[in-house]
């Protein structure tokens, strides 16, 4: 049974959500963007992708391994992050600064051997001055050594689907094993920001001070652009410069992940003409709210004669700048339905249509429990469907 486009009419006007269920258009699929192709960016490897869909508005490479540099302390941030919520560590701890942490090379915080300092402190140091002496402090603490902390940090990249990613420490310094790439990167900055907002948080400040000394974030987006409010920069001479980016702006989220440039300027302008292009011809709306009746189709021997069907979660859209209005819905439900019903039972999909091609399928289930009839309406329910 077919449900036609006027499933539409309300949900356009919707905005807002939270992103459960996602449609994705990629850039390259869509009529606009062949005519309006991606900045010419020069770096390595790119990906600029909706956080609230996870769509792919641009790309150069994406699946490429490179050295991730800093933007690895962006996972040592989410696994410490995990412990925080599991109980296991608390923003409070003092930890003691081992002779290992203080004596790391690269950028710094300026720790002090035998010295403590809070969780809280060193995830600052962490985050606004990329301390490789905090990131190797708080992997000590979270699991008593940094290499048992790197397991914990592959153990997260393989359930968050980094398939091209290896970490071999919680800094980012070079190492044949600590290899990933911008999707990669992207998926992962898209995990801290949905999971750990008050973490995430942390790459908006723009300095802070630890023992006397006044640091710096060394993200200049944040100064360059209002609407980005993170998240981290990375850089050693054989990964290049590289630097995540996420801003939001008329809550539309995007993130880009920019690999492999040749100096702090040209990842901060190739950041910026990845954001502004996404805004510029992109645009993320919420379809369809949780559990919104799409159709109402008819129940055969059920205790009530229809059952209302959608989606349990809510359902958005990422497309071309300014079609929406032209976006098609068709709900297809199996044939005939019949009692008993349980919430959430698969009943059918929809497909949402763009001239003439199929943007995506969407789940739809019973959005209420259907208990069988009486005997007797079992009984003349089945007379009607064998007549039929």
């Amino acid at each position: 049974m077919q449900y036609g486009t006027d499933l539409l009419s309300r949900a356009r006007r919707l905005v807002m959500g939270v992103a459960l269920f996602a449609v994705t258009l990629s850039a390259d699929a869509g009529p606009l963007a062949a005519t309006v192709p991606a900045p010419s960016i020069d770096a390595k490897s790119y990906i600029l992708t909706d956080f609230q869909t996870g769509a792919v508005l641009a790309e150069k490479n994406a699946d490429e391994r490179v050295e991730p540099a800093s933007l690895t302390k962006i996972m040592t941030v989410y696994a410490a992050s995990h412990a925080l919520k599991e109980g296991l560590i608390h923003l409070d701890d003092q930890v003691t600064v081992s002779k290992k942490a203080w004596k790391m090379e690269g950028s710094r915080m300026f720790l002090e051997v035998g010295k403590q300092v809070s969780v809280d402190m060193l995830l600052n140091g962490i985050v606004i001055q990329s301390g490789n002496d905090a990131s190797v402090a708080l992997a000590e603490h979270v699991s008593g050594s940094e290499e048992v902390f790197v397991g914990l940090m592959n153990k997260h990249a393989k359930a968050l689907g980094m398939t091209n990613t290896s970490f071999s420490d919680a800094t980012g310094l070079p190492d044949p094993n600590n290899y990933t790439t911008a999707r990669d990167m992207a998926k992962l900055s898209a995990a801290l920001i949905r999971e750990f907002p008050e973490e995430y948080k942390r790459s908006a400040v723009k300095e802070f001070t630890f023992n006397g000394i006044r640091q710096h974030n060394r993200n200049r987006m944040l100064t360059r652009d209002p609407t980005v409010d993170g998240i981290k920069t990375g850089h050693t001479e054989s990964a290049g410069f590289c630097l995540i980016s996420s801003a939001q702006r008329e809550g539309m989220r995007v993130i880009s992940a920019v690999m492999g440039t040749a100096s702090d300027d040209a990842r901060t302008e190739a950041s910026y003409a990845l954001i502004n292009y996404g805004y510029r011809f992109f645009e993320t709306k919420q379809l369809y709210e949780a559990k919104q009746v799409v159709a109402s189709p008819e129940v055969w021997g059920g205790a009530t004669e229809t059952v209302a069907v959608g989606s349990l979660k809510p359902v958005w859209a990422t497309l071309p700048r300014g079609r929406f209005k032209d976006v098609k819905a068709v709900a297809k439900l199996e044939e005939p339905i019949k009692a008993p019903l349980t919430m959430g039972q698969p009943l059918g999909h929809m497909t949402l249509n763009l001239d003439e091609q199929e943007v995506a399928e969407i789940p739809l289930v019973a959005l209420a429990e259907v208990p069988e009839g009486s005997l007797f309406s079992r009984l003349y329910d089945d007379l009607r469907l064998m007549l039929k």
